[in-house]
């Protein structure tokens, strides 16, 4: 088998219910190895409460998670070696420094004096080595609960949320770094996250929660394949606009936006058309530009209710 489509992290059927309310339903997924995966879904779709079941964190109702083909128990302390994890927010000692912090980090997974000193130069944290956690900036605070998530080099890293708190400038070098990670030493990344600019950067594959179940697992790639291609339209009077171009070269939805242009869910092969019919109607045609649906637009109309 190829080893980059291996499968790291796999649920079958898993359910979680609080009452009558089914926080995670019947969710199958698949995560291969060296992949970075990219959890989507709004808040209280069942994303963190996944996560804490894969960690063992939270017992399922029914169905089961396995990591590394090891199937995920509280007791599963031999897989549990080689995940590293950060869930919803940045946990430190407060009290402690950042260096020691580390240290009990070190000590808990056995790993060498150079693994703190090469992990504290990796997230720019060298400066900050000898304040109190507690005194951190929240970015900061961020790094240094992603630094103890990789302190012992998992081979799967499960992250909820790991923008939190982070400047653009820290968004980058996590993305980066991330991306390194995967690429070169194989390490499966699992990560949840509302920033779906970040996630279109970042994933290799994408699923899609919602109201606790799967309703879209894909590569990136077929995701470009499904989103919608539209023309961007800019006119002096947009409601003469509106009305004249619905239904013209079959478009069937015109979508106003907050900027005053059109967007024409149309392929582009048509601009000329719309253009000639924009002119021929006395409208001042300001801008004319083919666009693809991003990840964001996607997800929206997929949750929504929108054909996807």
């Amino acid at each position: 088998m190829n080893e980059r489509h291996e499968t790291t992290i796999q649920t079958t059927g898993l359910t979680k219910r609080y009452g009558e309310i089914r926080a995670v339903d019947g969710l199958d997924l698949h995560v291969r190895k060296g992949e970075i995966y990219g959890f989507l879904g709004r808040n209280g779709a069942g994303k963190t409460t996944t996560i804490r079941m894969l960690l063992g964190l939270v017992k399922p109702t029914s169905g089961e998670a396995t990591i590394l083909g090891t199937k995920v128990t509280p007791d599963a302390n031999a897989m549990f070696e080689r995940v590293g994890y950060l869930v919803e927010t940045a946990t430190t000692y407060a009290n402690l420094t950042v260096r020691e912090n580390l240290e009990i980090q070190r000590r808990l997974t056995r790993s060498s004096k150079e693994a703190l000193a090469r992990t504290l130069d990796q997230f720019g944290l060298t400066a900050s080595a000898d304040r109190r956690a507690g005194h951190l900036s929240m970015g900061n605070k961020q790094r240094l609960s992603l630094a103890r998530a990789l302190l012992h080099k998992p081979d799967v890293l499960l992250l909820d949320e790991p923008a939190n708190g982070l400047d653009p400038a820290g968004i980058i070098e996590i993305r980066q770094l991330l991306r390194k990670l995967a690429d070169e030493s194989g390490i499966t990344i699992f990560m949840s996250s509302h920033i779906l600019a970040e996630v279109a950067h970042l994933a290799d594959r994408i699923g899609i929660v919602h109201e606790g179940k799967l309703i879209e697992e894909l590569d990136y790639d077929e995701l470009q394949l499904k989103s919608r291609a539209y023309l961007e339209v800019a006119v002096n009077r947009t409601d003469e606009a509106e009305t004249l171009l619905l239904g013209k070269c079959g478009a069937d939805r015109v979508e106003r936006m907050g900027d005053g242009c059109l967007n024409l869910y149309v392929d582009e092969q048509y601009a000329p058309e719309i253009a000639r019919l924009v002119v021929e109607h006395g409208l001042e045609l300001l801008r004319l530009a083919p666009k693809r649906e991003d990840l964001e637009s996607y997800f929206i109309r997929l949750t929504d209710g929108g054909e996807a």
